[in-house]
């Protein structure tokens, strides 16, 4: 038996980390942020959001992938829904996606700055569009009512993914968030009661797969009488409208969740594997 020094096992260890492929890696960074254009722009505002990142999150910023999210890209979302334009210096809101994270789904807010989007309005709209898994962390700079996140939180997750989320998804989830704050605004009404509600309609629909509208109005105003919630007329209408929207893009919602599971699912451990065995032979 051909005997081993110490000698060829330093240079098999040198050689192993000059060849293992540039893909392999045991823990692959799947973080990203999204900055809101004015934060970004302004030093002290990115400080304070990355120092609340930093804190939160426990990551090192330095090996974090970003991208800012400018006012046009939120416009092009909220003006096919509410109408309202925003400029270059509205759009504070930032988020922190970890899918190092990914056994379930997770919303940490900064209720210090998030003034009318609550974690649990995240978490609906964001399962909505078929995302289940990661950690979302969302602050601000200065008061934000949290509306505009959202198209960061998910062009986060395509960039953490390599998955386009569908536009006809991304205009659901938003839809839902604003519907919400809109009755937030409107109805005087406690986000987290409203957010439960909505949940709970949802659920209903998907269930019974229920496309009509008035259908979904009816689903609605029982549970308002459950919760005790009082909400306007013209409110739930528009809330019927954005579950129905939901429903109907629930196909693309499906092919989506199917495209972002094969990649979370995908490793290169056993190619990696096989390459050490190779390689020690």
């Amino acid at each position: 038996m051909r005997k081993i020094s110490i000698g060829m096992i330093i240079l098999a260890v040198i050689m192993i980390g000059m060849l293992i492929p540039a893909g392999f890696s045991a823990n692959d960074n799947q973080v990203v942020i999204t900055y809101g254009e004015t934060t970004h722009h302004n030093a002290n505002y990115k400080n304070i959001v990355d120092t609340f990142f930093e804190n939160q999150a426990n990551v090192d910023l330095h090996a974090v992938d970003s991208k800012i999210i400018t006012a046009d890209e939120v416009n092009k979302i909220s003006s096919t829904i509410t109408g309202r334009y925003y400029n270059s210096e509205q759009i504070f809101s930032s988020a922190l996606v970890d899918l190092n994270e990914n056994d379930n789904l997770e919303v940490s807010v900064d209720k210090s700055t998030i003034t009318t989007i609550t974690g649990d309005m995240y978490l609906s709209a964001l399962k909505s569009a078929g995302i289940t898994s990661g950690h979302v962390y969302v602050t601000s700079p200065v008061t934000a009512t949290g509306e505009s996140a959202l198209a960061g939180i998910m062009n986060s997750y395509e960039v953490a993914t390599d998955v386009e989320i569908p536009e006809t998804v991304k205009e659901a989830a938003n839809n839902e968030i604003y519907t919400q704050a809109e009755i937030v605004k409107n109805s005087d009404v406690n986000a987290d009661d409203l957010s439960k509600l909505v949940d709970d309609v949802k659920e209903t629909v998907q269930e019974e797969n229920i496309t009509d509208h008035q259908t979904i109005v009816n689903i609605i105003n029982n549970y308002t009488i459950n919760y005790n919630i009082n909400i306007t007329n013209s409110d739930i209408e528009n809330l019927a409208d954005s579950i129905e929207q939901i429903q109907n893009v629930q196909g693309d919602i499906n092919n989506y969740q199917e495209e972002v599971s094969d990649v979370l699912n995908s490793t290169d451990t056993d190619s990696a594997t096989g390459f050490l065995d190779g390689l020690f032979n």
